[in-house]
């Protein structure tokens, strides 16, 4: 034998491969393989090699295989050299019985062709009766779809990558609460691609959130895809894994879209992914399923509320746009009740309809009584019963998530941290972060930023119903009480960062001295306050409506430093407003002294100066009643503010004086130094620019000596009056570096509404320098700060301003400029 030539071993006469030339029927060939099978049985030390245990290597049915053993059905090309693969043939015998086959076929063929009166069995290419169907199995297209192009674009974007190099499917997943319009998406954007499947397209309702609360069995689902897809009810395994192999082998090549609407979890839609990269896939569920992105690397889509447009849209789309014209402030509430929500909008527009008033107004009147909404939203069936739909979500729940979900509903404010949701709980983070995971899972709250969850308004109201049933007042009282004094201890603390001079809080009750959220220093405590300013307002409502007054006070006391940065002048008033009213349940003259000239100090901010002088007489009195001198000073201090906007200085001035004298009197240095501020300021109101300036650089010198964190909003509002006073004196150059420094601290600090006012001074420096571009991009920013700030009327003022730049020559009359920004109003002196 010449070296590398293998040398063939010819088969026996007995073997499968020998006999396999002499056969001739299908009789014969079943025969081998009979032959194959009990020599395959016998290699294992098996007396024989059961149909189920074929059945189960394969991924047939155990009928087909018994066909194929009993000359009933003349295996498939692809299943006949499966079946040999494996009985364990060898590449002779494969190669033989493969020709026997063939050549079985091939007679029977021509044996039908001649019209035999006895054909030969029938051989079909598949475990089909006919030829391979295109199922079209999507439900109709939503009528009522709005809406929803960015969702539509990124389908687009996910969904267009009809082969991938890993050989996978492309799937999607749309997830959300009930309601949301998540199936809608699907078919809508699924009929609008139709064109990309010419192969078909699969849909099946999984019922993961029904009624019954039994969902879909996977195999019943991979049972109807197999029959739409033409396999003989015989033709299917019965075990859900073979099942799942013939729905991939017979997927793998074609285009086909498949829809899971309504899916439990990743176990309940993994079986059903279909096989190669041709198909696409769109799942929708009330839960994330991470599963399926960390297995199969599924894109993940999460659908959020309609848009205020978007669910106008579809209000008029139910009811049409003339009705909405005709009540445009019922169309407005009932949208406002709906938040959003496709099917409340449904169900709204339904009720309408069928109302026996068939006015907007008698249908946003009920939706209006919170407590009855979910009443009003309930259209008569199941599937427009938004309490019944929401409630589904529930059902899938472990109990401790369902009654945390009750507690999340009722606590202050639109969103919570989770640090405050384990103080409502009663329970340490590492025990309330899992809970929030679940129910972020379960679209029944939505983790809108790294630590933040909200819930919707109208699962808050579901929500709320079921603590109402599941917790005992007493225990909701408790969780209450338990989030409120977290929100007002946290903001104690940022306030003293805030304003560390600011004069101590002296409320009738005491309260813990703990910090469940540690702010390290002021900017810290402004981000917080910026994220729970909402929540701490609601707080400070719920602590009022409880009685528990002295939280009431102590959040009032807490916000008020946030709010003079800020320019919040609304809230600063309504929290005073709200601590007067507490104060008057709380033991000691003090406290009502302190509400009623801190209320009066916000009044007079606002410019209601008569309200404001009120407040402040009243508290004068409370002061001389208890004989409190430092609070007289405080309350002198507020008195020459609220006069001077009312326009009397001399008066202002007055009470200015009054205050440095306390102050003095109490060798407190950082008050003296806002007291001789005031003074100078008002003496330069009043022409007496030399003393003034004299006054107020003492007042600098004073806040110098302190800590720089200590003195910052002294200071700036110091160097702020001295370039006020620079400028009436003509010394533009002086002025904008007093106004620049105050500037820098107000960046640093967030004082956002005296940066507001530094702004539009420097900007008439600058004009007064003959610099009008320069002046226009600074008094564009103040314009934005004070809009932002609904600052409004001084917004317009200011683009006025910028509005007279086009009209007025170049060089500009400084004199001009300097006399139109001589006389600001009073500021946070």
């Amino acid at each position: 034998m010449e070296p590398g030539v293998q040398q063939t071993v010819p088969e026996p006469p007995d073997s499968p491969a020998a006999a396999a030339a002499a056969v001739r029927t299908l009789e014969e060939l079943a025969a081998l393989l009979r032959d194959l099978r009990r020599r395959h049985a016998r290699s294992r030390r098996d007396s024989t090699l059961t149909y189920r245990e074929l059945a189960t290597m394969t991924g047939w049915s155990r009928t087909a295989i018994a066909e194929y053993f009993t000359a009933r059905t003349l295996p498939p090309t692809e299943r006949f050299d499966a079946l040999l693969d494996v009985l364990g043939a060898t590449p002779a015998e494969h190669r033989a019985l493969a020709t026997a086959r063939d050549r079985i076929e091939e007679a029977n063929r021509r044996t039908r062709g001649r019209g035999s009166a006895h054909p030969a069995p029938a051989a079909p290419p598949s475990p089909r009766t006919r030829p391979e169907p295109t199922p079209r199995q999507l439900p109709a297209r939503p009528g009522m779809f709005v809406g929803r192009a960015r969702e539509l674009a990124d389908l687009d974007a996910a969904l267009a990558e009809q082969s991938k190099a890993d050989g996978t499917p492309v799937i999607c997943t749309i997830g959300g609460m009930g309601g949301i319009g998540k199936t809608w998406l699907a078919l809508h954007w699924a009929h609008g691609h139709l064109e990309r499947f010419p192969d078909g397209q699969l849909y099946v309702d999984l019922r993961g959130f029904d009624p019954t609360g039994r969902p879909l069995d996977p195999a019943t689902a991979l049972r109807g895809f197999l029959a739409a897809l033409g396999v003989l009810p015989t033709a299917i395994p019965a075990e859900q894994e073979a099942q799942a192999a013939l729905y991939r082998s017979i997927t793998a090549n074609r285009r086909m879209l498949l829809v899971l609407d309504n899916a439990r979890d990743t176990a309940q839609v993994a079986p059903l992914l279909p096989g190669g990269a041709a198909c696409s896939v769109l799942i929708t569920s009330r839960r994330q399923l991470t599963g399926l992105s960390a297995a199969h690397g599924a894109r993940s889509m999460a659908l959020d509320v309609l848009s205020d447009d978007e669910a106008r849209q579809l209000l008029a789309r139910h009811l049409g746009p003339g009705r909405l014209r005709l009540e445009p402030e019922a169309a407005a509430a009932v949208l406002t009740c709906c938040a959003g929500l496709p099917l409340a909008l449904g169900i709204a527009a339904a009720c309408a309809v069928t109302h026996p008033d068939p006015s907007l107004t008698a249908l946003a009147t009920e939706l209006s009584d919170t407590a009855h909404r979910l009443d009003a939203l309930d259209g008569g069936e199941p599937q427009a019963d938004l309490r019944a739909v929401l409630s589904w979500s529930s059902h899938a729940l472990s109990p401790d998530a369902a009654d945390v979900l009750g507690l999340l509903a009722i606590a202050p404010g639109p969103d919570i941290t989770a640090v405050a949701a384990a103080s409502l709980l009663a329970l340490p983070s590492t025990a309330t972060r899992p809970l929030l995971r679940e129910l972020d899972h379960a679209h029944l709250i939505q983790r809108h930023t790294p630590d933040r969850y909200r819930m919707h308004d109208l699962l808050r109201l579901l929500a709320a119903e079921h603590a109402q049933g599941h917790h005992t007042a007493a225990d909701r009282q408790a969780a209450l009480r338990r989030v409120v004094d977290f929100y007002a201890d946290t903001a104690r603390a940022g306030a003293r960062l805030l304003a560390p001079h600011q004069p101590a809080w002296r409320s009738g009750e005491s309260t813990p001295e703990r910090v469940p959220h540690p702010l390290p220093d002021a900017a810290s405590a402004m981000g917080w306050f910026d994220a729970e300013h909402t929540n701490l307002l609601a707080a400070q409502q719920m602590a009022g409506s409880h009685g528990w007054h002295a939280q009431v006070c102590d959040l009032a006391w807490a916000l008020d430093p946030y709010h003079r940065r800020r320019g919040h002048l609304e809230e600063q008033a309504a929290s005073w407003q709200g601590a007067v009213a507490g104060a008057q349940h709380l033991d000691g003259l003090d406290v009502r002294t302190q509400t009623h000239q801190m209320l009066g100090d916000a009044y007079a901010r606002l410019g209601r100066t008569s309200d404001a002088l009120r407040q402040l007489a009243q508290a004068l009195d409370l002061a001389e009643l208890s004989g409190d001198i430092a609070a007289q000073g405080e309350i002198h201090h507020s008195l020459g503010g609220a006069w001077e906007r009312r326009g009397d200085d001399r008066r202002a001035l007055e009470h200015a004086q009054r205050a440095l004298t306390v102050f003095r009197i109490r060798g407190d240095a950082y008050q003296q130094a806002r007291a001789l501020n005031g003074v100078g300021w008002l003496q330069s109101r009043l022409g007496d620019h030399i003393e003034g300036r004299a006054n107020c650089r003492a007042a600098l010198a004073l806040l110098r000596s302190h800590p720089a964190d200590h003195r910052q909003l002294g200071e700036s509002s110091t160097l702020d009056s001295l370039g006020h006073i620079a400028h009436c004196l003509g010394e533009h150059d002086q002025a904008l570096g007093y106004y620049h420094q105050a500037l820098a601290i107000c960046r640093t600090q967030g004082h956002s509404h005296l940066e507001a006012d530094v702004l539009q001074r420097i900007a008439g420096i600058l004009l007064a320098q003959r610099r009008p571009g320069r002046a226009r991009d600074i008094w564009q920013q103040a314009r934005e700060l004070l809009t932002a700030q609904h600052r409004l009327t001084e917004a317009e003022h200011v683009q006025r301003q910028l509005d007279s730049l086009g009209r007025l020559p170049v060089p500009w009359n400084g004199d001009r400029a300097g006399a139109a920004t001589a006389s600001p109003q009073r500021r946070e002196k």
